[in-house]
């Protein structure tokens, strides 16, 4: 959820989450650096300020490079801006970095605009694109099979009642609105009680991974970025839920050799030199003072990695616990 200062004329500002975690594990910063998830620049920007020489932003969405147009020409040539995928950052970057952050999934920003269609408590097209091409989640709900949507909604959100708003999705197609779908969720489950999250949480989000194939540029992401970091560059990856941290926490465990043994009845994995040395045995979580200032923070998990001398290697999707939903395209 990368953020910053929005523009005067909007909603308010959006916080960057566990920004000062990440600058104290980069520090000294300086050199180049990868934003791969650029959002309102709320990274890019602490990492400038904090001394880096140059920042390559990316982002899928073109319309976050128009809202940094207030901002960025302070920087001058110390910023570029890039549209794109983080799965495509070493190309991108064209040479060794110093330094990549991911802050995954959708932006308060995103969330914020009812016209792009992430929230489920504003109403808008039903769309779900983090960037502008390809089938929006109006296109997979309106087209998918019913086994396909239960997939969905159960790998990708977790939501044990997955077959049931499935089938209530079917029975309700077509849909265009997001709250035309979200009060079609709403009544597959008991009554929201306070301080829960509301019913169709889960599934907004397996729909929204779905669309934007996140984990499968998550996966790619982490293994461009193993490869575009110098000796010495960090890795550092914010996550806000359990599905994209232990796929995370996975990749650096693989990496870093920290992955254990495992039993004697499973086949003996090929030893290889640890690309990655762990800043941290545990993820990093936002402090009282963090929470209490930003409470969209709560769930924020940052885990830092520093790259070694070891040749640039992999981490299969099967080997990092990837969920396999059985999808089809569906355009």
């Amino acid at each position: 959820m990368a953020a910053a200062a929005a523009p005067t004329a909007g909603p308010a500002p959006h916080v960057p989450v566990l920004l000062g975690p990440l600058l104290r594990a980069a520090a000294p910063v300086s050199g180049l650096w990868v934003d791969g998830t650029f959002g309102a620049g709320g990274y890019a920007r602490g990492l400038l300020d904090a001394g880096a020489d140059r920042v390559i932003g990316i982002d899928r969405d073109p319309s976050v490079f128009r809202l940094a147009e207030a901002w960025a020409g302070d920087f001058a040539a110390r910023l570029t801006l890039v549209q794109g995928t983080f799965s495509d950052l070493d190309r991108i970057a064209g040479e060794p970095v110093d330094g990549v952050v991911l802050d995954l999934g959708v932006s308060s920003m995103q969330l914020d605009r009812a016209e792009r269609g992430f929230s489920f408590q504003k109403d808008g097209p039903l769309d779900m694109r983090m960037g502008d091409e390809g089938p929006t989640a109006a296109d997979l709900v309106n087209e998918a099979s019913e086994a396909e949507i239960a997939d969905i909604l159960f790998h990708y959100g977790e939501e044990r009642a997955a077959r049931r708003i499935a089938r209530a999705i079917v029975a309700a197609r077509p849909f265009a609105r997001t709250l035309q779908l979200a009060a079609v969720i709403e009544r597959c489950l008991p009554r929201q009680k306070p301080g829960q999250s509301h019913p169709a949480t889960r599934s907004f989000q397996a729909l929204r991974i779905a669309v934007n194939d996140e984990f499968g540029q998550l996966a790619e992401g982490l293994a461009a970025a193993e490869r575009a970091l110098r000796p010495g560059g960090r890795l550092a990856v914010v996550t806000f839920h359990s599905l994209e941290d232990r796929i995370v926490k996975r990749f650096f465990q693989l990496r870093s050799g920290a992955e254990g043994h495992g039993s004697r009845h499973a086949p003996e994995r090929a030893q290889t030199e640890p690309a990655f040395r762990m800043l941290t045995r545990r993820a990093v979580a936002p402090d009282a003072d963090e929470l209490a200032a930003n409470p969209r923070a709560r769930s924020a998990k940052l885990r830092v990695g520093i790259r070694t001398e070891a040749p640039a290697g992999e981490a299969p999707r099967a080997a990092l616990g990837l969920p396999k939903p059985a999808l089809k395209e569906h355009r």
